[in-house]
Protein backbone atom coordinates (compact mmCIF):
# COMPACT_ATOMS: atom_id res chain seq x y z
CA UNK A 1 0.00 0.00 0.00
CA UNK A 2 1.24 3.54 -0.93
CA UNK A 3 2.08 5.31 2.17
CA UNK A 4 0.08 8.50 3.00
CA UNK A 5 1.50 11.86 2.20
CA UNK A 6 0.66 15.15 3.80
CA UNK A 7 -1.36 17.38 1.96
CA UNK A 8 0.25 20.09 -0.15
CA UNK A 9 -0.66 23.79 1.45
CA UNK A 10 0.77 25.80 -1.11
CA UNK A 11 -0.96 29.02 -1.37
CA UNK A 12 -1.60 28.12 -5.64
CA UNK A 13 -4.85 26.79 -6.28
CA UNK A 14 -4.76 23.39 -7.78
CA UNK A 15 -6.10 22.95 -11.51
CA UNK A 16 -8.86 20.64 -10.58
CA UNK A 17 -10.40 19.66 -7.11
CA UNK A 18 -8.10 17.95 -4.98
CA UNK A 19 -9.42 14.39 -4.06
CA UNK A 20 -9.53 15.48 -0.04
CA UNK A 21 -11.86 17.53 -1.23
CA UNK A 22 -13.96 15.57 -3.20
CA UNK A 23 -13.99 13.25 -0.11
CA UNK A 24 -14.76 15.92 2.25
CA UNK A 25 -17.97 17.17 0.27
CA UNK A 26 -19.11 13.36 0.23
CA UNK A 27 -19.21 13.65 4.23
CA UNK A 28 -20.66 16.72 3.95
CA UNK A 29 -23.63 15.38 1.37
CA UNK A 30 -23.78 12.17 3.83
CA UNK A 31 -24.65 14.70 6.48
CA UNK A 32 -27.24 15.25 5.04
CA UNK A 33 -29.43 12.54 5.52
CA UNK A 34 -28.47 12.62 9.19
CA UNK A 35 -31.86 12.86 11.25
CA UNK A 36 -30.61 13.93 14.51
CA UNK A 37 -31.97 17.02 15.46
CA UNK A 38 -28.68 18.59 16.75
CA UNK A 39 -25.94 17.90 14.53
CA UNK A 40 -26.05 16.30 11.29
CA UNK A 41 -22.33 14.68 10.73
CA UNK A 42 -21.38 12.27 7.75
CA UNK A 43 -17.94 10.65 7.18
CA UNK A 44 -16.34 8.61 4.33
CA UNK A 45 -12.84 6.40 5.05
CA UNK A 46 -10.65 5.26 1.99
CA UNK A 47 -7.95 3.61 1.69
CA UNK A 48 -4.61 5.09 2.56
CA UNK A 49 -3.62 5.80 -1.23
CA UNK A 50 -7.28 7.70 -1.44
CA UNK A 51 -8.31 5.31 -4.49
CA UNK A 52 -11.15 3.49 -2.66
CA UNK A 53 -13.90 4.01 -0.09
CA UNK A 54 -14.12 1.75 2.32
CA UNK A 55 -17.00 2.60 4.28
CA UNK A 56 -19.83 6.03 4.63
CA UNK A 57 -21.41 6.86 7.33
CA UNK A 58 -23.92 9.80 8.73
CA UNK A 59 -25.26 9.78 11.98
CA UNK A 60 -29.18 8.61 13.07
CA UNK A 61 -31.06 5.81 14.88
CA UNK A 62 -30.08 2.12 13.71
CA UNK A 63 -31.56 0.34 10.69
CA UNK A 64 -34.95 -0.51 11.68
CA UNK A 65 -35.93 2.13 14.38
CA UNK A 66 -37.57 5.55 14.14
CA UNK A 67 -36.14 7.98 11.92
CA UNK A 68 -35.21 10.56 14.63
CA UNK A 69 -33.53 11.23 18.05
CA UNK A 70 -34.88 9.03 21.38
CA UNK A 71 -34.01 12.42 23.12
CA UNK A 72 -33.25 15.66 22.60
CA UNK A 73 -30.61 16.18 25.61
CA UNK A 74 -27.58 16.90 24.15
CA UNK A 75 -25.46 13.58 24.90
CA UNK A 76 -28.64 11.20 24.99
CA UNK A 77 -30.05 11.40 21.43
CA UNK A 78 -29.40 7.64 21.25
CA UNK A 79 -28.19 8.33 17.28
CA UNK A 80 -25.59 6.52 16.10
CA UNK A 81 -22.47 8.65 15.21
CA UNK A 82 -21.70 8.92 11.42
CA UNK A 83 -17.92 7.58 12.46
CA UNK A 84 -19.65 4.20 14.01
CA UNK A 85 -21.89 3.94 11.06
CA UNK A 86 -18.71 4.04 8.70
CA UNK A 87 -16.06 1.68 10.49
CA UNK A 88 -18.80 -0.75 10.66
CA UNK A 89 -18.83 -0.78 6.76
CA UNK A 90 -14.59 -0.36 6.73
CA UNK A 91 -13.66 -2.96 9.15
CA UNK A 92 -10.91 -2.21 11.29
CA UNK A 93 -8.11 -4.71 10.05
CA UNK A 94 -6.74 -2.98 6.97
CA UNK A 95 -4.23 -0.45 8.22
CA UNK A 96 -3.33 2.88 7.41
CA UNK A 97 -6.58 3.99 6.51
CA UNK A 98 -7.78 7.78 5.54
CA UNK A 99 -11.05 9.29 7.22
CA UNK A 100 -13.10 12.54 6.08
CA UNK A 101 -15.52 13.64 9.23
CA UNK A 102 -18.08 17.04 8.61
CA UNK A 103 -17.04 17.82 12.27
CA UNK A 104 -14.32 16.65 14.33
CA UNK A 105 -15.27 13.61 16.38
CA UNK A 106 -15.92 13.12 20.05
CA UNK A 107 -13.76 11.29 22.55
CA UNK A 108 -15.52 7.86 22.02
CA UNK A 109 -15.57 8.04 18.35
CA UNK A 110 -11.66 9.01 18.35
CA UNK A 111 -10.53 6.02 20.47
CA UNK A 112 -13.01 3.92 17.93
CA UNK A 113 -10.76 5.39 15.23
CA UNK A 114 -7.51 4.38 16.69
CA UNK A 115 -8.26 1.02 16.73
CA UNK A 116 -9.99 1.01 13.63
CA UNK A 117 -6.38 1.62 12.11
CA UNK A 118 -7.20 4.97 10.99
CA UNK A 119 -4.11 6.84 11.00
CA UNK A 120 -5.41 10.70 9.44
CA UNK A 121 -8.49 12.09 10.04
CA UNK A 122 -9.70 15.19 7.95
CA UNK A 123 -12.57 16.95 9.65
CA UNK A 124 -14.00 20.28 8.28
CA UNK A 125 -15.76 22.14 11.28
CA UNK A 126 -14.83 22.15 15.50
CA UNK A 127 -17.08 19.96 17.86
CA UNK A 128 -18.39 21.62 20.62
CA UNK A 129 -15.81 19.43 22.17
CA UNK A 130 -12.61 19.19 20.87
CA UNK A 131 -11.16 16.35 23.31
CA UNK A 132 -11.38 13.90 20.80
CA UNK A 133 -8.68 15.52 18.84
CA UNK A 134 -6.71 15.26 21.19
CA UNK A 135 -7.27 11.81 21.95
CA UNK A 136 -6.50 10.76 17.98
CA UNK A 137 -3.39 13.22 18.60
CA UNK A 138 -2.36 10.65 21.94
CA UNK A 139 -3.06 7.89 19.67
CA UNK A 140 -0.52 8.59 17.27
CA UNK A 141 -3.87 9.73 14.36
CA UNK A 142 -2.42 12.47 11.85
CA UNK A 143 -5.24 15.22 12.86
CA UNK A 144 -6.26 17.22 9.89
CA UNK A 145 -8.23 20.67 10.20
CA UNK A 146 -9.49 20.53 5.97
CA UNK A 147 -10.78 23.92 5.23
CA UNK A 148 -8.42 25.12 2.38
CA UNK A 149 -10.37 24.33 -0.81
CA UNK A 150 -13.92 25.12 0.63
CA UNK A 151 -15.46 27.87 -1.31
CA UNK A 152 -13.60 26.75 -4.89
CA UNK A 153 -15.14 24.52 -7.56
CA UNK A 154 -19.04 25.29 -6.35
Amino acid sequence: MASIEPVSMSDKVPDRIPIEEVYMRMAEELAKRSTCARLQVGSVITTGDLTQVLGIGYNGNARGLPNRCDSTQPGSCGCLHAETNAVIKAGAQLPGKVMFISASPCVMCAKMIINANVRRVYYREAYRDAAGLDVLRQGEVEVVHYNRWRDLWR
